[in-house]
């Protein structure tokens, strides 16, 4: 993002506050994901952090539930699942809610596609290289949580671990060094 030049920030900073206010305006509704963020902070007021997130997880519910037949589809729909976490994320800078969800997507998807996920077959190897990543990645954020939190995520992430390395996913979680247990 180019820097402005310092006469012209000068310039603005003179503006009357009625001109900066309208230009103001029509410059963030220019940026839907600064729209919301802004929505979210100053008039939500973090409040519905927790509301945010149980319509993700109903949202991974139905997603999850579609009836699939690759692991190429499952892939296709965690990565469409993935992208609202990430929006959510962004908005509101819950981490503690990007830890969740991301565990929870993981999970459901095997609950609901383990027929498609067991086994590595040509097929199934963007959707094991996505879900072996998706994990290393979710391990990362895992730990730079308050430690208290741990324990909530534990048998969730053993239970993924598991699942990983019983997999399609199996040679890349190895290959990445994802972990075969964890504990707090």
């Amino acid at each position: 993002m180019p820097s402005l030049d310092p006469e012209l920030k000068k310039a603005i900073v003179r503006m009357p506050a009625g001109e900066k206010d309208k230009l103001l305006l029509r410059l963030i509704t220019k940026d839907p994901l600064l729209t919301e963020r802004l929505q979210f902070e100053l008039l939500e007021g973090s409040a519905t952090t927790v509301e945010r997130r149980e319509a993700i997880k109903q949202f991974i519910n139905r997603t999850a539930t579609l009836k699939q037949d690759s692991p190429g589809w499952v892939m296709m729909d965690m990565r469409t699942a993935s992208g609202y976490i990430t929006r959510h994320v962004k908005v509101t800078k819950d981490k503690y809610g990007d830890v969740e969800l991301s565990l929870y997507l993981l999970n459901t998807f095997y609950d609901h596609h383990m027929d498609l996920l067991r086994q590595y077959t040509s097929r199934s190897d963007k959707a094991a290289q996505y879900i072996a990543k998706r994990t290393e990645q979710l391990l990362k954020k895992l730990v730079k949580l308050d430690p208290d939190y741990f324990i909530e995520f534990e048998s969730d992430v053993n239970r993924l671990l598991a699942r990983v390395h019983n997999s399609c996913a199996a040679y890349y979680a190895r290959h990445w060094n994802v972990p075969q247990s964890w504990s707090t």
